[in-house]
């Protein structure tokens, strides 16, 4: 399926959400299908990301394919989205509002939001405002690492904030941030601004200096199999609830499976193993004796990333958190060449 024909099943799944939810007040297109041009082919592992404006809260729907698309539906507030200086300074929502794949706009809030953004996306003050909210991020969440967690809560807690180091060269380059292959995007925007050599030290605090495709490839068939075990007992509801379903296999497995024989084999491990670490909170919760079976696969993967102890964790975190006044200076470098 074309993107194109992907966004237009999308805008049908809104009009007749919204047929039958009156509080609906807007929907746009977010994530990674926004620079796809409508001709391109929608690969079977994404999905097509809609936001969906509310005037009360209602958390997240997930995935779930409809007409024959993948969509991952999220529902906000305009309070949560924010007026347009505050969205001018999102890294979350600037790039889609910068788009302007606008679903439905009952009251025009979207379309002159777009407007605004789409105007200053691109002014320096706004740019270093959106990379200063992925440092806060990172820095937060890593200064935070409880020890006492369980071991998937602990691996999430790093692995998260600490992806997030791909994220500020893409958000300095106006590239709509994005997750699974949030490390490959960051390398093809340090090559096209010449800095493609500060590339691997990125990559290093994310897996200590590498890990074979062999071994990756050991991996993904480990999560393969927690996978299916986790979507099939999964009872408890989580916020990730939706991304570990058969539905949201292709995404999870076959999409990492794709980066692996793309050759991007270390940056697959990002989304491996957060996988990995959510099917086993799920476990622990619906299936704790099926969890403890699958649980050393997890731990190796874990420990090929050189954190498998609460002690390694701390002391990669601290890596990461001395990293990023580096991490600035190739914002600013990538700022002025973009």
């Amino acid at each position: 399926m074309r993107v194109g024909e992907a966004r237009a099943v999308a805008a049908r799944w809104v009009r007749r959400y919204a047929a039958r939810e009156p509080g609906v007040r807007g929907a746009l297109v977010s994530g990674s299908t926004l620079g796809m041009p409508d001709d391109a082919v929608l690969p079977p592992w994404s999905d097509v990301d809609v936001l969906v404006v509310r005037d009360r809260p209602a958390g997240k729907v997930g995935k779930f394919r409809w007409g024959g698309v993948l969509l991952e539906v999220t529902f906000l507030t305009w309070a949560e989205l924010g007026e347009p200086e505050e969205v001018l300074g999102s890294f979350v929502f600037a790039g889609c509002l910068r788009a302007g794949a606008v679903l439905a706009d009952p009251t025009g809030r979207l379309a002159a939001t777009h407007r605004r953004v789409a105007a200053e996306f691109a002014e320096p003050r706004w740019v270093r405002r959106r990379c200063a909210g992925v440092r806060e991020r990172i820095e937060r969440g890593l200064r935070e690492l409880d020890a006492s967690a369980s071991l998937p809560e602990q691996v999430m807690a790093w692995l998260f904030p600490t992806s997030l180091t791909a994220v500020v060269p893409l958000v300095a380059g106006l590239v709509e941030p994005t997750v699974r292959r949030r490390y490959v995007r960051a390398g093809e925007v340090l090559a096209g601004c010449g800095l493609a050599e500060r590339y691997p030290g990125l990559l290093d605090l994310l897996d200590g200096g590498g890990v074979g495709a062999a071994r990756v490839r050991e991996h993904l068939a480990g999560l393969a199999r927690t996978f299916d075990v986790a979507a099939e007992v999964a009872r408890t509801p989580f916020f990730f609830s939706a991304d570990i379903t058969p539905a949201a296999r292709v995404v999870a497995v076959d999409g990492s499976a794709a980066l692996v024989a793309a050759g991007f084999h270390r940056e697959a491990m990002f989304w491996i193993v957060a996988t990995y670490a959510r099917c086993h909170l799920i476990l622990a919760a619906d299936a704790p004796q099926r969890g403890a079976q699958l649980l050393p696969l997890f731990e190796a993967a874990v420990a090929d990333l050189g954190v498998a102890s609460a002690a390694d964790r701390r002391r990669r975190a601290d890596v990461v958190l001395a990293y990023l006044p580096g991490l600035w200076e190739t914002a600013e470098l990538v700022l002025a060449r973009s």
